[in-house]
């Protein structure tokens, strides 16, 4: 019985930076592969980044250059911190576990958090 929670959405205008980060508990997290999906309305669920334990990391090339992912494995956190924001970034950003890369960017994670709204204004 684990879950992950999401925090650090709100709204900001375009070029300026959210820091988004989501925190799991009832687990060892520090098992899975870590990462973030957004959803924008009309649009399916998008990939967006993730971690590995050791640091490794993945991000999209929608965001590449501008977003980075970290993580705090004693904390068990996964970190977002979003620079440059686009009004195209505006979605819903859910963070999630898995235990494998592939399963991981394919979307097959075992835990998926509530989602955190990001709106970017121009």
């Amino acid at each position: 019985q684990g879950q992950l929670v999401e925090s650090g959405g709100g709204l900001v205008q375009a070029g300026g930076s959210l820091r988004l980060s989501c925190t799991g508990s009832g687990d060892t997290f520090s098992r899975y592969f870590l990462g973030w999906f957004r959803q924008a309305p009309g649009k399916e669920r998008e990939f967006v980044a993730m971690v590995a334990w050791g640091g490794g990391l993945a991000l999209s090339d929608s965001v590449k250059g501008r977003f980075t992912i970290s993580r705090d494995n004693a904390k068990n956190t996964v970190y977002l911190q979003m620079n440059s924001l686009k009004p195209e970034d505006t979605a819903l950003y859910y963070c999630a576990a898995g235990v494998t890369y592939r399963d991981f960017y394919a979307g097959r994670n075992e835990y998926w958090g509530q989602g955190t709204q990001v709106t970017v204004s121009s």
